[in-house]
């Protein structure tokens, strides 16, 4: 980035955020609107056109397939002689819902989020605004800086420091049924009922809520029906700190 760009971002009305976000990145950010959006919740956000709000879900849609070929490959080349099944497994742990939220707390993600503090009073409806601010995050930095930058900055800057991959290894994440076996001790009625998607979204993709008691505390979407139904339970699982 130019001399002269990083100057005028340092003493723009926006300097304290940009400071923030080179503290807590590493670098400096070249559009900063990039980054505020990012970590704008749906919450807060106001329409924009054809009902879409500026909030971080499209950044959130971008990061997640950004994340999850960074993360396939550095499985693909960490374990040479495993099946295809392991390393859907072990990609599965490293970007699940649970995992990114707790990355999330450790950089300080949720001192940069903006959303309604009313969702502080009810769980359910927090669910994943962490892991999802998290892969805003890497949405905007793919688009302000490109892949590789970004694939150096997941590696070097947060999968190798923060991510123990030998101990996710041992981790049991079966999160449907760890929300199954809770909600029979609780005495809760538990189902996992399909709704329609969103208006527009043209695509085969399955939505589905995990509903407990009449609530709704969790909802998955993806083009595979139990793939959808494990996010939903995983996102429940977070919103009762069933872990």
């Amino acid at each position: 980035m130019p001399i002269s760009r990083i100057y005028k971002l340092y003493f723009s009305s926006n300097r304290r955020y940009v400071r923030a976000l080179r503290n807590l990145l590493g670098f400096v950010p070249g559009n900063i609107h990039l980054y505020q959006l990012a970590f704008r919740h749906k919450s807060v956000a106001v329409p924009v056109k054809d009902g879409i709000k500026n909030s971080n879900e499209r950044l959130e849609f971008l990061g997640d397939a950004v994340l999850g070929s960074v993360v396939a490959e550095l499985l693909f080349k960490k374990y040479p002689y495993k099946g295809e099944g392991f390393l859907t497994e072990m990609r599965s742990k490293i970007v699940s819902r649970a995992h990114l939220n707790q990355l999330s707390r450790k950089l300080g993600l949720n001192e940069l989020i903006q959303y309604d503090t009313r969702m502080i009073n009810y769980p359910s409806k927090q669910g994943s605004l962490l892991g999802d601010a998290f892969e805003a995050l890497i949405g905007a930095i793919y688009l302000d800086k490109g892949y590789v930058f970004t694939r150096n900055f997941l590696i070097g800057r947060i999968i190798k420091p923060h991510v123990d991959i030998q101990l996710l290894e041992q981790t049991e994440t079966n999160f449907k049924s760890r929300l199954i076996e809770w909600c029979q001790q609780a005495g809760k009625e538990i189902s996992f009922v399909q709704t329609e998607n969103a208006e527009g979204d043209s695509m085969k993709i399955f939505t589905i809520d995990a509903v407990i008691d009449g609530e709704v505390y969790g909802t998955g979407r993806d083009y595979n029906k139990k793939s959808a139904e494990k996010i939903a339970a995983e996102k429940a699982c977070e919103a009762l700190n069933v872990l």
